[in-house]
């Protein structure tokens, strides 16, 4: 993989691109709020660990979300498949200056793309490039402990179990830790 040096003192803009293996990282755009998209959103399946099932999603909903994002320091990605660059998901990473972390989220809706290793793939190209980066030193990331996806994706990336919410969220009637992950920068 290749990363190169991003100031994160500086506004993103429209040309940011990281390439893994098998996938393109970019920055999400309004054109990509499509109805695959909104699919995503409101496909039970796709966001049964997520808070997004309580939630109905249209146009205008996602459009006020990716608006969310203009002009601050966060990120919000495409997951594009390699050769094709179909998307395939989305990335969230939110950043903190003040203490120089970051938290980085994960839906891949394409549920075709499952199993396949493209989170990995997708997870690893981001969370290694802000490691990169000047003024990140941490990175976190959360999930229900009965997603069991998503924890093998934050433990193979070298993630560490670092916290958990005992019974903090119902998930199918029952009570389910979260559990908070976090990975240092090596300066």
């Amino acid at each position: 993989m290749t990363f190169e040096k991003y100031d994160m003192k500086m506004p993103i803009n429209n040309e940011f691109i990281l390439r893994g293996e098998k996938i393109l990282l970019r920055n999400f755009t309004k054109s990509d709020i499509d109805d695959r998209y909104i699919g995503w959103l409101n496909d039970s399946t796709v966001v049964r660990f997520s808070n997004q099932r309580f939630l109905t999603h249209s146009y205008e909903s996602s459009l006020r979300y990716f608006s969310s994002f203009e002009n601050t320091d966060n990120l919000f990605l495409s997951i594009c498949h390699l050769p094709d660059e179909e998307p395939i998901g989305t990335m969230t990473a939110y950043v903190s200056r003040f203490h120089e972390t970051v938290d980085v989220g994960i839906l891949l809706g394409e549920k075709s793309v499952w199993g396949s290793g493209l989170g990995l793939d997708a997870w690893n190209t981001l969370t290694n490039w802000l490691l990169e980066c000047d003024g990140i030193r941490k990175i976190t990331a959360g999930t229900l402990a009965c997603n069991y996806a998503m924890i093998k994706i934050l433990e193979r990336s070298g993630m560490h179990h670092e916290a958990t919410r005992k019974k903090q969220e119902i998930v199918n009637t029952k009570a389910v830790d979260i559990l908070y992950y976090a990975k240092f920068s090596a300066t």
